[in-house]
């Protein structure tokens, strides 16, 4: 796709992209598929995931309690358990506001792991990284921050998240609906936006402003983006998705760069 060579100009010196169909096929490319990039915060959609899968195993349920009094896993997936952002300790009552969680990730790796007994990062290996052929993809750490991909890897959650083999789709149009519809919050690096919608372990676009995806981008998009510079979006209008992953951390040029890379390709794909 020609609009993916606007990542020549970003200020950048390792990146690579791909846009996926919803058919699984690979619309376009840029850069070394295969280079691995830490993928910080898009390592919560992989996470995620495998809690989903646990969940339809029947190793958890979305509504039993885990993390702070009166939080459920729903609560953690939807960053309304009321924990504080990098601290285990609750700022807020669970379901009374948006507080995007680091720690929250944290305990649900946690509490995944104690119902499953598997540590948390072979739990997601076993049950979303291999079935899917991610062989490039681990998690060396914390299931909010500490995932390491390639290109080509995400471009099979990509498929993944438009057709999904491992889930069933109820559970992934649950997983893409607003969960706690009205709640306010800080959407990291945008400031305040009320309301802050997300599903479970998926920022949903809706009507943010600003934001990382294109003014173009139809409010049923979802996705994540993470600090290392790394986004993956998934618009169900466009039947389409797209991966980025960069070496520069997050910051003004990203915010510059990004919404336009992202009404290109959707631009394109219209076209």
């Amino acid at each position: 796709m020609e609009s993916l060579r606007m990542i020549e100009n970003w200020p950048v010196s390792t990146a690579a992209a791909a846009v996926v169909r919803a058919d699984g096929t690979v619309a376009g490319s840029y850069g070394p598929a295969d280079h691995r990039f830490p993928l910080a915060s898009v390592t919560k959609p992989l996470a995620a995931y495998a809690a989903l899968v646990a969940v339809e195993e029947g190793a958890v349920e979305l509504d039993e309690p885990a993390g702070p009094e009166g939080s459920t896993v729903r609560h953690l997936l939807a960053h309304t358990s009321g924990l504080a952002f990098d601290e285990h300790r609750s700022a807020a009552a669970p379901g009374t506001r948006r507080l995007y969680s680091n720690a929250g990730f944290e305990v649900l790796g946690d509490h995944i792991a104690k119902a499953t007994d598997i540590p948390f990062a072979e739990y997601l290996r076993q049950a979303v990284l291999e079935p899917l052929g991610m062989a490039s993809t681990e998690l060396s750490g914390s299931p909010a921050k500490d995932g390491v991909s390639t290109v080509a890897d995400l471009t099979r959650f990509a498929a993944e998240l438009q057709a999904p083999r491992l889930l069933a789709d109820r559970t992934l149009a649950e997983a893409t609906a607003v969960a706690f519809p009205g709640l306010g919050g800080v959407l990291p690096g945008y400031g305040h936006q009320r309301p802050n919608d997300w599903g479970l372990g998926l920022e949903i676009r809706d009507g943010k402003s600003p934001h990382w995806t294109g003014a173009a981008s139809s409010p049923r998009t979802f996705g994540h983006f993470g600090q290392s510079g790394t986004f993956l979006w998934v618009d169900p209008d466009a039947r389409a998705a797209c991966v980025a992953l960069t070496d520069r951390a997050f910051g003004p040029w990203a915010i510059e760069a990004w919404p336009a890379l992202t009404d290109a390709v959707l631009a394109e794909l219209r076209a």
